[in-house]
C-alpha cells in the first residue's frame, strides 16, 4: 500500500470514528433506525395475517418485505442524516482540513454499514420467529448477506440524493421517487416478466428487483452461489452510487 492510499485509509477511519460518535450522542437516530423497522415488521405479519392468502408462499412474502423495510430506513436514514452534516458544517470543516469526496463518503459508508448490519440481524431473526420461516443456519446466513448487500447500496444512494438537497425538507420528494417504484419494478407486486417491456428495461437499475429474485431463489431452494449472476449486481450498483456520490459531493458544498 502506498502512502497516500494509507493516508485516505487512516482519513476514511477517521471519518467514520467521527460519524460513529456523533451517532451514539443521537439517541432519537439510534431509535429510529433499530426500534421502528421492528415494529414495521411486526405490522407485516399483522397484515399477513388478516390477508390469509394461499396464493402467496409465506416466505415470498415475509423475506422480500423485509428486504424492502431495510432498503428504505437505511436509504431515508442515510441521506436525512448527511444532509444534516451537510447544513451543520461538518463536511465543510473537513474538506478545509483536506479531506477529500472519496474519503468522506467511504467514510461515512463504513460507519453507517456497521447499523445496518445490526439493524439487518434483527430483522432477519424477528421475521424467522414471527414468520417461523424454519430455515438453517447456513440459509440465514444467505438471506443476511443479501439483505446486507442492499443495504450497502441503499446507503449509497441515500448519499447520492443527499447531494441534491440543501436541507432535510428537500431530501423527502426523493423518497416516493426512489422507494414507490422500488415496490413496483421489484417483482414484490407483480412478477418481472408481466411488466411491459419499458418497465422490465427499468428495474434493471432498481436494486430491490435483484435482492427479491435472490430471496426468492433461495425460498425456492436454490443455492446462492448459483445465483450470483444476480447477486453481484448489488455491489456493482453499490459501487456506482458511490462513485457518483464522491464525484457530486464537493460540487455541492
Amino acid at each position: 500500500m502506498t502512502t497516500r492510499s494509507a493516508t485516505s485509509v487512516s482519513r476514511a477511519r477517521g471519518v467514520a470514528r467521527n460519524a460513529l460518535a456523533q451517532l451514539r450522542g443521537d439517541p432519537r437516530f439510534l431509535i429510529v433506525s433499530i426500534i421502528v423497522p421492528l415494529v414495521v415488521v411486526f405490522l407485516l405479519k399483522v397484515f399477513w395475517d388478516a390477508l390469509q392468502t394461499p396464493l402467496i408462499r409465506q416466505a415470498h412474502f415475509a423475506v422480500p418485505g423485509g428486504a424492502y423495510i431495510v432498503h428504505f430506513v437505511t436509504y431515508v436514514l442515510t441521506a436525512i442524516v448527511l444532509v444534516r452534516e451537510r447544513v451543520a458544517g461538518t463536511m465543510e470543516r473537513m474538506f478545509i482540513d483536506g479531506f477529500r469526496s472519496a474519503e468522506i463518503v467511504a467514510g461515512y459508508l463504513a460507519a453507517y454499514t456497521l447499523i445496518a448490519t445490526v439493524q439487518g440481524a434483527l430483522i432477519l431473526v424477528e421475521l424467522s420467529l414471527l414468520f417461523d420461516l424454519g430455515y438453517d443456519l447456513p440459509t440465514m446466513i444467505e438471506i443476511f448477506a443479501v439483505m446486507w448487500l442492499l443495504a450497502v447500496v441503499s446507503m449509497a444512494m441515500g448519499m447520492l440524493v443527499s447531494n441534491a438537497a440543501r436541507n432535510e425538507g428537500q431530501v423527502f420528494p426523493f423518497i416516493p421517487l426512489v422507494m414507490l417504484p422500488a415496490v413496483f419494478l421489484s417483482g414484490m407486486v407483480v412478477s418481472i416478466d408481466a411488466l411491459p417491456d419499458w418497465a422490465r428495461i427499468a428495474s434493471r437499475v432498481v436494486p430491490l428487483r435483484f435482492a427479491v429474485d435472490v430471496i426468492h431463489g433461495i425460498a425456492d431452494g436454490e443455492a446462492l452461489v448459483d445465483q450470483l449472476d444476480r447477486l453481484m449486481i448489488l455491489p456493482l450498483l453499490a459501487i456506482v452510487a458511490v462513485a457518483l456520490a464522491a464525484r457530486t459531493l464537493r460540487e455541492d458544498l
